[in-house]
């Protein structure tokens, strides 16, 4: 089972997964994400997910894809180590930015927007 708490905080949406990230769980997120919309500042906490396998991480990218393509931004924060490793080890960091607190991946979407 998937909880997925959304929430505006600070100009930013921030999405909560909590639960397994998985086959069985991401149509539901990737409901949410797509019913998050127009163009944002997304910050994803993962410190609720203690697993995440394929489907998920294609997910992920998918949510990064499209708040990219209506002017918006991701950056995911609060791995788990394993999810962590796997965010990595995907090269997942080199599409959107991984950082372990919400402040750093806040910090890292607002470098974005200066370079931009």
């Amino acid at each position: 089972m998937l909880e997925i708490n959304v929430e505006i905080s600070d100009g930013h949406t921030v999405c909560r997964p909590v639960g397994e990230l998985d086959a069985f769980t991401v149509g539901q997120f990737r409901e949410a994400l797509s019913e998050i919309g127009g163009p944002t500042q997304l910050l994803i906490d993962l410190s609720g997910v203690p697993f995440l396998d394929s489907a998920g991480l294609g997910a992920l990218i998918g949510g990064v894809r499209r708040a990219r393509e209506v002017g918006g931004d991701v950056a995911v924060y609060g791995a788990r180590p394993a999810v962590a490793r796997l965010l990595h080890t995907t090269g997942f960091d080199r599409v959107a930015t991984v950082s372990d607190s919400q402040e750093g991946a806040v910090k890292a979407l607002a470098d974005s927007d200066a370079t931009a």
